[in-house]
């Protein structure tokens, strides 16, 4: 993270303190002399820390913890913590581990952990300003989950890329930025924030916090990168990483684009090769970002654009937390806002304990209803991870008028409703994919279990399993992948192997948007033999219309014929009108046929009076239905199997009526 024309150490430009980037590996074994305490797990209040969730284990590090009310010095930590995601447990007594306390990784909050599918990295935050320390220069510390072990990256520095820095800078340490973990990709982000002397060697007291609007992004060690010269061509990151400093993505440097903190970012997949990142919330100490606009990155492009939300949205506010749900189809992901708080006037922070929820790609808000729920105090500095489609919500300052506060809480994602328990589901992958999107790495981690609530159907269409009519931004897009691309999209099929929702993936400019190329061969042959299957069942209930019809006619004949036979009244007149087209006794027909909808060639001449019996005069010039109609008078009851086999000489006859 660069800052230009500051000066540090009372002098003009940057100066930094480092030898060239290497690596020390920290492991138990190198440590055993000295003796490391287990984090503490009862507290009376965490916020700003750090989360990250591998393999159904959410870890936490970092913040800020008091033990008792009223503590107002010592609050920093570097805590170490671990939660099981795949097991149950209450609010009231989460199963939380404590793990060693490190000796290298510093005490920070507000940095952020990007998480691989093995390993974590903390990255940035700020150190302890109660008692006031010193920070030192920076190192990416490494957390390898096998083999418990942390390992410290020391002076990392930027690479040349699209958009960027012209690489060989410092890495900078900034805090309360806004940051986003994409293990399928092997990266990870952080946009915005600040630098000051918390984050900083060497910052001049005199100087002025300075807000940022960088977007930091690295690449996991054995990951290419087509955005980085380095990595061009599927060449894969060393032991180190590689780091890429973004600064001139699009709108990035317009006046257009504030420089903001304490913001969130989301990961959507789709619309673009790899997908699109969105900025919520954040702002400065005097300015908020605007959250019926959005900012979205898109990463395959390292180009950053706008798009305009509908419908009614949140008030403006930092420090929210958000995590994003997929569709069991894939059809929408629907972006979770939690809390926060508005720091405006300063000295009046109110906190917020409202839940939002920003459905992609509609882009509309939607301001979730827990009326009559037992929602949880306001709160700023939390976090959320998701899990089985339940938002688990950790920590937080919750104002100066709550003594002590729980600190976990849960929040269905398709219920909308608070609960007092986590519950583990069983069927899951180790990325808590939804069924249908285990195979696509781009699927949503912690999506499993999902459904699309109601509230959310009912602003785009479809149902529980997705099938979202709405699939395009409500405020067209002008330009970028939202405006060519679409999401990736999966087919859902039930327990007995039906299919539920039944679509195809995306193509972006000639191309499917998960990276491969051609039609889907699936979805085209599943339309097919659909296609048919309708064409079936409609032919059939044509054929049992025809002959329920014909059916009718058969046995008005039969009692019409029996009448006539007893030299009932009427009977004549009943016969003419079942052979006429108009039902007429009184009609003849001369040179034209009368028996099929008066048109058609035919020399049908009959008496309305009935014939003998055994004698059945010809009905029409058409031999099909003179046959049909003969069967009925010869009292031969029509079949099914006959219509089915020649409905058009059935549908004759009953045209006669």
């Amino acid at each position: 993270m660069m800052l230009y024309e500051l000066p540090f150490m009372n002098k003009a430009g940057l100066t930094f303190v480092g030898a060239e980037a290497s690596l020390i590996r920290i492991r138990d074994a190198e440590k055993s002399t000295i003796r490391r305490d287990n984090s503490p797990t009862d507290v009376c209040n965490r916020w700003s820390h750090q989360s990250a969730v591998i393999n159904g284990t959410l870890y936490l590090y970092g913040g800020h913890a008091i033990s008792s009310p009223g503590q107002t010095d010592n609050t920093w930590n570097n805590d170490f913590l671990s939660l099981p995601l795949t097991e149950g447990w209450d609010i009231s007594a989460p199963k939380l581990t404590g793990l060693a306390q490190p000796s290298g990784p510093p005490a920070v909050s507000n940095g952020y952990i990007w998480n691989s599918y093995d390993a974590l990295y903390l990255y940035g935050g700020e150190v302890s300003d109660t008692p006031a320390k010193t920070p030192e220069p920076y190192s990416l510390w490494e957390y390898d989950i096998k083999s418990s072990s942390w390992s410290q990256h020391k002076s990392p520095k930027t690479s040349a890329g699209n958009n960027s820095d012209g690489g060989n800078q410092p890495v900078q340490q900034a805090a309360e930025g806004a940051g986003i973990s994409v293990p399928a990709l092997g990266r990870g982000w952080y946009f915005g924030g600040h630098l000051d002397h918390f984050t900083t060697p060497g910052w001049s007291l005199q100087v002025g916090r300075q807000y940022l609007k960088s977007l930091v992004e690295f690449t996991f060690p054995g990951y290419s990168n087509d955005g980085v010269e380095s990595l061009r061509g599927g060449k894969a990151a060393g032991e180190d990483g590689v780091w890429r400093n973004i600064t001139q993505g699009g709108i990035q440097d317009s006046a257009a684009f504030p420089n903001r903190a304490d913001g969130v970012l989301l990961y959507v997949p789709g619309y673009g090769q790899s997908g699109i990142i969105l900025s919520l919330a954040g702002g400065t100490n005097v300015s908020f970002t605007q959250m019926n606009i959005i900012d979205v990155y898109d990463i395959a492009n390292s180009t950053w654009y706008k798009q305009t939300t509908s419908g009614k949205y949140p008030s403006l506010r930092v420090n929210p937390c958000a995590v994003a749900a997929s569709a069991p189809d894939g059809s929408s992901t629907n972006v979770y806002l939690y809390g926060g708080q508005n720091l405006i006037p300063y000295g009046e922070q109110i906190q917020y304990d409202d839940m939002w929820i920003l459905t992609i790609p509609s882009f509309t808000w939607i301001e979730v209803d827990t009326t009559g729920q037992s929602v949880p105090p306001a709160r700023v500095g939390h976090t959320c991870n998701i899990w089985d489609g339940q938002i688990v919500v950790i920590g937080g300052y919750t104002g100066p008028d709550l003594s002590c506060d729980s600190g976990f809480y849960i929040f269905s994602a398709s219920n909308l409703t608070w609960q007092n328990q986590f519950t583990a589901l069983s069927g899951g992958n180790t990325q808590n994919q939804q069924i249908a999107q285990q195979n696509d790495t781009s699927g949503l981690s912690g999506s499993y279990g999902y459904q699309v609530p109601g509230a959310v159907q009912s602003v785009i269409g479809g149902h529980g399993s997705g099938g979202a009519t709405i699939t395009a931004p409500a405020q067209s897009a002008t330009q970028g992948p939202l405006a060519t691309g679409k999401p990736i999209t999966y087919t859902v099929t039930d327990s007995n192997g039906a299919v539920v929702t039944e679509t195809g993936t995306s193509f972006v400019n000639g191309s499917s948007s998960d990276g491969h190329h051609g039609p889907n061969v699936a979805a085209i042959v599943a339309g097919v033999v659909a296609g048919c299957f309708a064409v079936l069942a409609a032919y059939l209930g044509f054929c049992a219309w025809v002959y329920r019809r014909q059916l009718a006619l058969y046995k008005n004949h039969v009692a019409a014929s029996q009448r006539a036979a007893a030299g009932g009244p009427g009977n004549a007149h009943e016969k003419a009108a079942f052979l006429s087209s108009e039902g007429s006794s009184d009609r003849r027909a001369t040179n034209t046929s009368s028996g099929i909808m008066g048109s058609g060639p035919g020399t049908s001449a009959y008496s309305n009076m009935p014939p003998s019996p055994g004698v059945y005069p010809p009905v029409g010039g058409n031999s099909t239905a003179n046959s049909s109609s003969e069967d009925l008078m010869r009292g031969v009851e029509p079949s099914f199997v006959g219509v089915l086999l020649n409905p058009r000489r059935s549908l004759r006859v009953i045209n006669r009526d």
